[in-house]
């Protein structure tokens, strides 16, 4: 798979997070978020958001958050797909996917979303879990097209799970 996108920027990988270290200090046996990235649907269009882990997507940003609905009644729905790679003798797969709702209101600059669900569906999703029948038929297949286009041969090797929650 080519390392540059058509517009010239460096493609960006699945996993966002260095293995290499060999931190022992302050965290040391936390969570290992490796093997995760944030996905952003958006506009019927899915693409890699490294921001999306610490709250900060681009569409996140510059936005105030409530917890309650009403305070976004224009907000148009975003997804925030958390997707987990897991590594097998036969090689790699997308292994986790879990879907999370946003409301953002661009104009007003007021979103909604329930953090703790964020982190829930997170851990969902790095405990290899599919969690994505809300998603609608739209987002299904722009999902879909992004885990295909990154890495067909992971998306042969997944579950047959996966593959049939992006169905319709």
């Amino acid at each position: 798979m080519s390392e540059n996108q058509p517009d010239g920027k460096k493609q960006i990988a699945l996993n966002i997070v260095s293995g290499k270290s060999k931190h022992k200090g302050f965290g040391a046996g936390s969570i290992d978020l490796n093997s995760m990235s944030p996905v952003i649907i958006d506009r019927g269009e899915a693409k890699i958001d490294i921001g999306a882990m610490h709250a900060k997507s681009k569409v996140e940003r510059g936005i105030k958050f409530s917890t309650n609905k009403e305070d976004v009644p224009n907000g148009r729905q975003v997804w925030l797909v958390w997707v987990a790679v897991d590594r097998t003798p036969e090689g790699r797969m997308y292994g986790g996917a879990t879907a999370c709702e946003m409301l953002i209101d661009d104009e007003a600059k007021r979103g909604w979303k329930i953090l703790a669900d964020h982190v829930n569906r997170m851990d969902y999703a790095l405990k290899r879990r599919f969690m994505l029948d809300d998603l609608g038929s739209e987002d299904k297949a722009a999902l879909k097209i992004l885990l295909i286009s990154h890495n067909e041969e992971w998306w042969d090797a997944s579950p047959e799970e996966l593959k049939q929650a992006l169905e319709g």
